[in-house]
């Protein structure tokens, strides 16, 4: 390699960025500012509660379009396989998953295991059962953001340290979605029920019979779709975008996106909203924007989730670290009680 390569290489590898959290020692900023909007605007809010059957309606042509593409899949070149997988089965698949995450906040239906039902329904399109364990440990995240090794959304001391440099965080950025995956099951065990059960055996047995009738072909599709979909897509900015710190001294540690790519994820980009309220449907929280403004217009805002992507991969002064933590050593408690005040979300 010559002396310009190796160069080249020593700075791909060379340390970024932070070599800690944000730590704080602050009442969550939901729980604050929810508790006093309601104090103002109480009434208006709490009509936006419920659940909206428009995400069911919506999404179903789609799951079946994704499910007729995979059944097809034998016949395609793998130029229009690939294309496919990335433009229609990857963003459908994302959408998906983000309206698994709608869904688990029983945002689609009243009776609470319809909802589940629905999700197990969604999470056909991908061959892994996720969609109860999602409910699970997205739970947690809300009740506990930014708890250590609670909050599972946050990348662990060992991904700070291992992967704070341009290589890393563009293999961060590729394979998102194994972080997502692979993390929580690693760091935080759950206790399984009946749902994540009936989760596990609906997708194993559907997997089962599309193999038996249709060969790999179907999986394999549906296997490049989550992958592609969650990896270097436009949507995939979210993930960066919605907790990491990029402006500021993390004081704020939610941030939200209100470009047109919301059309296509369910409002996920409303990131803020959801978090203060996370009862009100993904179509209703331009509402709570419209009634309370005051409370949302000075905040740092995401301007574009594919440039998340890039600002992450070249802000030499942003890296996994860059996070807002709280609560150290929560994971070892024996019961999950606060010790700072605020920190379990009020809402």
């Amino acid at each position: 390699m010559s002396t310009d390569g190796k160069n080249v290489f020593a700075k791909m590898i060379e340390k970024q960025g932070r070599n800690d959290y944000y730590w704080s020692n602050e009442e969550y900023t939901h729980a604050t500012r929810s508790r006093v909007m309601l104090k103002k605007y109480g009434k208006e809010i709490k009509k936006l509660y419920g659940h909206d059957p428009w995400i069911w309606r919506i999404l179903t042509p789609f799951i079946l379009l994704q499910l007729y593409l995979g059944y097809r899949a034998s016949e395609m070149s793998w130029t229009t396989f690939l294309l496919l997988s990335y433009f229609v089965g990857g963003t459908i698949t994302h959408s998906s998953f983000l309206a698994i995450h709608e869904v688990t906040h029983y945002l689609a239906f009243k009776t609470r295991i319809y909802n589940d039902f629905y999700a197990i329904f969604i999470n056909l399109i991908v061959p892994f059962p996720y969609a109860m364990m999602f409910k699970t440990y997205h739970s947690d995240h809300h009740h506990y953001l930014g708890w250590e090794l609670v909050d599972v959304d946050v990348p662990t001391v060992v991904e700070g340290k291992l992967l704070s440099n341009f290589l890393g965080k563009f293999f961060f950025l590729t394979f998102q979605i194994l972080f997502y995956a692979f993390r929580p099951t690693i760091i935080r065990r759950i206790k399984f029920d009946n749902m994540h059960i009936i989760n596990y055996v609906v997708q194993l047995t559907f997997n089962f019979l599309v193999y038996s009738l249709f060969g790999f072909a179907p999986l394999l599709y549906f296997l490049f779709s989550i992958f592609l979909g969650t990896s270097w897509h436009p949507i995939s900015g979210h993930f960066i975008s919605e907790h990491f710190v990029f402006k500021g001294d993390g004081k704020q540690e939610t941030f939200s996106y209100y470009g047109p790519l919301n059309w296509l994820t369910w409002n996920a980009g409303y990131h803020v909203e959801h978090h203060d309220f996370p009862s009100i449907p993904w179509n209703r929280l331009q509402k709570l924007r419209d009634i309370a403004p005051e409370f949302y217009d000075d905040l740092i805002v995401t301007e574009s989730w594919p440039g998340t992507l890039f600002d992450f991969l070249f802000d030499t002064t942003v890296n996994q670290f860059s996070r807002v933590v709280r609560e150290k050593g929560a994971a070892q408690r024996e019961k999950l009680l606060p010790t700072l005040p605020g920190s379990v979300e009020r809402g």
